[in-house]
């Protein structure tokens, strides 16, 4: 095993414990962005450590549950500290995260990889059901509150809160269980001859035991990183004239890093099924395990949440999904012109955000 990746997550945290007690000037700012940048990286290599052990699809969802749960982590941070005026940041949280991951991470895997190996197979038996299953929670989550009448605004009642807290984990769970036990197959490659990581000798335990933990310290370090420089950038965005959304969507991007360089660089060595069970499983976790935390928070405490997405982001939401139905009709095999069409979505969504 490297040393760098070793130490470059410890280095975070110490900066981070730094950056918690210090004023953050020019200087202490820069070696923040840095260490940010390198706790990315090593959180991809010792994901990719352990996922190479465990074996697919265990591997790709230690990265999605352990990125999850400390996202789930910041936005309660957050919305603590926050009170009203960050009522509607888990939404912006999530809604940003299913089209950073559905259109911008596939988009870029499916281009990339299309450039690289021209044609890549993915296993429709596994993606269509993980596709049907994030799209509706996304509905019932992000769509539904906008057209109910119960409660006043794009919000939910408790007891609809609750309904939807207890659907989103079901589905999850359900989920889980159908990638790792009942149909464990769909989620392997169909064929892995062209793959030299795929007969490469795996790590051992004693790698693998290392590797577990320094993934969690560096994606602690990756999200408390982004969140102590998350004022600089809410700066940035106010002097720009740009929309409190975009805030949300600049820490998501952050946070996401580690997944998204990750799924690109499987998409790259020819391992396309691994970068498809890497989003969708990180995009279903957001939601499914998300949901529940925020609204147990939210309803115990009595802290506002609003959830409903306004006209322009449901359609874009629902282009999204439309397209990637039609991706998973091809056949499970990928072509430059569907990633193309995915970033190009995913360049509006940006765009759209600043230029509502």
């Amino acid at each position: 095993m490297r040393y760098w990746p070793l130490v470059v997550p410890l280095v975070g945290l110490v900066l981070l414990a730094v950056a918690l007690n210090e004023p953050i000037g020019a200087l202490l700012g820069t070696l923040c962005g840095i260490a940010l940048v390198g706790a990315v990286v090593s959180a991809v290599h010792h994901a990719e450590v352990v996922a190479h052990r465990v074996g697919e699809p265990f591997g790709t969802l230690v990265l999605a549950l352990a990125v999850t749960a400390i996202e789930s982590s910041l936005i309660v941070s957050v919305m603590l500290a926050g009170g009203e005026a960050k009522a509607e940041l888990a939404r912006d949280t999530m809604y940003a995260t299913v089209m950073i991951i559905a259109n911008g991470v596939v988009g870029a895997c499916v281009l990339l990889g299309a450039l690289r190996h021209h044609e890549q197979f993915f296993r429709i038996e596994g993606a269509g059901p993980a596709v049907a299953a994030l799209a509706t929670l996304s509905t019932l989550v992000l769509v539904m509150p906008a057209f109910t009448v119960s409660a006043e605004g794009p919000r939910y009642t408790p007891s609809q809160l609750g309904f939807v807290a207890v659907s989103s984990l079901t589905v999850w769970c359900a989920f889980v269980f159908f990638q790792t036990v009942d149909h464990r197959d769909y989620f392997l490659p169909s064929s892995g001859a062209g793959d030299e990581a795929a007969h490469a000798p795996p790590p051992t335990a004693g790698q693998a035991w290392v590797s577990f933990p320094l993934l969690l310290v560096a994606l602690v370090a990756v999200v408390g990183l982004a969140k102590v420089l998350s004022p600089s950038i809410e700066f940035a965005v106010r002097r720009a004239g740009a929309p409190p959304t975009v805030v949300g969507i600049a820490i998501a991007l952050l946070v996401l890093m580690p997944e998204s360089i990750a799924a690109i660089r499987s998409a790259l060595a020819d391992r396309l099924q691994t970068s498809m069970n890497l989003a969708l499983g990180s995009a279903m976790a957001t939601i499914g395990l998300t949901v529940p935390v925020v609204v147990g928070v939210c309803i115990r405490l009595g802290i506002p949440l609003a959830l409903g997405l306004n006209q322009k982001d449901i359609a874009l939401l629902a282009l999204t999904f439309l397209v990637c139905t039609i991706g998973i009709g091809s056949g499970g095999r990928t072509s430059m012109m569907l990633g193309v069409v995915q970033l190009v979505i995913f360049a509006g969504f940006l765009f759209l955000a600043v230029v509502p």
